[in-house]
């Protein structure tokens, strides 16, 4: 009974470095996700996913909780609303923008499958998980005695909770989505917490575990998930001729940044 209360403990004390806000843009249905290191003197900052209609009150909640936003990234080049990431560097010009280097679009950094993204003493690592856009990643909480448990996946359009996203357009794929989501999501212990970028039926969180048994796309076989797929006949998406353009330069006209490759760092 010691050693459990014991581990209890250091379990919740691990928990308290990690300062956690899910956040919704009705219009997409699209979640934003603030985690700060409240542990940290500078209590650093990121949101993950941010859209530009909700910037305002993005940044004042993390000037009222006293953060120092210096990350704003995406998991994806999103086709249903706009960036936040450039309206931010605007307002914050210290924040650097975030995404991957498989997506070909701007940012200050760009990021690939195994860079880590530093915000105090807590990280994020970065998984490859192509299908929806051939640039998707998933953003997980690091994995090490002084990271917040359960890990955390913010799996933006890969792994929606009892879904996924879409495959029939931006150099989407079944066979690699359905790869991606087994190989880089479903691999993490099953008490993972799932957070998309987005839900459509009022659902917040799922875990791995939910997921690989719930599921009603991924846990069929990969050749009956290409034909569910194949077969969704969805409307063109109303916002992707403005959306997809405009994230491709970071939401922004081109803010004349030269890309730094993350992982040549």
């Amino acid at each position: 009974m010691m050693n459990y209360t014991k581990a209890a403990s250091s379990q919740a004390f691990k928990n308290k470095k990690l300062l956690f806000r899910q956040l919704f843009e009705k219009d997409s249905s699209t979640y934003t996700y603030l985690l700060a290191d409240v542990a940290h003197p500078d209590k650093p900052a990121l949101l993950i996913d941010p859209v530009d209609k909700t910037v305002d009150r993005d940044l004042s909640l993390v000037k009222e909780l006293g953060l120092k936003l210096i990350y704003a990234i995406n998991t994806h080049v999103h086709a249903d609303h706009v960036t936040g990431t450039g309206l931010i560097k605007t307002k914050v010009p210290s924040v650097k923008s975030i995404i991957s280097k498989a997506s070909k679009s701007k940012a200050d950094l760009l990021i690939e499958a195994g860079d880590k993204i530093h915000f105090g003493d807590l990280f994020l690592e970065v998984r490859a998980t192509p299908g929806h856009t051939l640039g998707c990643v998933t953003y997980v909480t690091g994995d090490g005695s002084d990271q917040p448990q359960p890990r955390m996946a913010f799996t933006g359009d890969a792994l929606l909770i009892r879904g996924c996203g879409r495959t029939d357009f931006q150099g989407g794929s079944a066979h690699q989505l359905y790869q991606s989501v087994h190989s880089q999501i479903f691999s993490l212990p099953k008490e993972t917490l799932i957070y998309p970028a987005h839900d459509y039926r009022g659902f917040t969180v799922s875990t791995v575990g939910e997921e690989t048994q719930y599921n009603p796309r991924l846990t069929k076989d990969e050749e009956m998930f290409k034909s569910i797929m194949e077969n969704l006949n969805l409307p063109y998406p109303k916002m992707i001729d403005i959306a997809v353009p405009s994230n491709m330069v970071c939401g922004l006209q081109d803010l004349s940044v030269k890309p730094v490759d993350a992982s040549s760092n």
